[in-house]
Parts: structure tokens; sequence; C-alpha cells
């Protein structure tokens, strides 16, 4: 979003058109149309640019700070949108492995019960009934 550089001239005219609220700006204090007109007025020593325009700049250099402030919100909040969402559809996930591991798990307890066995049934071993051999052990230096 921009907005239009700030015109100090533009104000103090506008508080400067005469009538009973003369120099009088809707929630604009006495002591900043002070303030506007000193930077109206003031010269910077050893330079030809005024203060407002300083001010000007470091106004212009603020907008452009704020506009990628801005940037780096709206696109970390989209980030966050999506990774909410796909905390979310790992939870679902989650939950529907959890019941469906609990599932099996009744399945064989009730396999178990019906052939007369009361603890759960031996460990499958896939190779000639024989568990895998362990992991060789690391190297030794």
């Amino acid at each position: 979003m921009t907005y239009p550089e700030f015109d100090p001239d533009l104000w103090m005219e506008v508080g400067s058109s005469g009538g009973p609220d003369k120099n009088r700006v809707y929630r604009l204090s006495n002591t900043t149309a002070e303030n506007l007109r000193a930077a109206r007025s003031v010269s910077t020593v050893g330079s030809s640019q005024s203060v407002s325009s300083t001010q000007s700049k470091e106004f212009v250099a603020l907008q452009q700070h704020t506009a990628r402030l801005i940037e780096k919100y709206d696109h970390l909040s989209t980030e966050y949108a999506q990774l909410k969402t796909e905390h979310a559809q790992q939870k679902a996930e989650y939950a529907q492995q959890k019941a469906d591991h609990e599932q099996l798990h009744e399945m064989v307890m009730n396999l178990a019960s019906q052939s007369g066995d009361t603890c759960a049934p031996p460990p499958f071993w896939p190779c000639n009934n024989q568990p895998p051999p362990p992991p060789p052990a690391p190297p030794l230096c």
C-alpha cells in the first residue's frame, strides 16, 4: 500500500486559510503547526536542502521499509496458513492410522482368544522362524 508523500506546505496552507480557527487543522496541535512552519523555512547549515526535504527522504525510506515488512508479514502469514493446513492433514492421517492399528490389534486378540491362546500370538519372523541377525558393529578406529 502506498501513501502520498507528506507535504508540510499543503498542511500549512490549509491550516492558515483564515477565519476563527486560523492555524488549526483537525488533530494538528499548535506545536506540530510550529514544527511545520520551521520545517518549511529552516535550511540545513552548509546544504541547499531544507529540513522538510531531509524529512521527506526519511519518510520515503520509512515507507519503503514498511512496505518490505508488510510483504514479509504477508509471506509469513501465507506460510503459516499452509503449515497449519499440513498439520491438520497429518493429524487426521495419524488419527486414521491409530484407529487402523487399534482395529488390527483387536482382530489379532479375537483370533488368539478363538484359538484358545490366552496370551498374544508369537512374533512372526520371515526367515525360518528365526529373528533377523543384529546389525554389524561400527568399525573401531
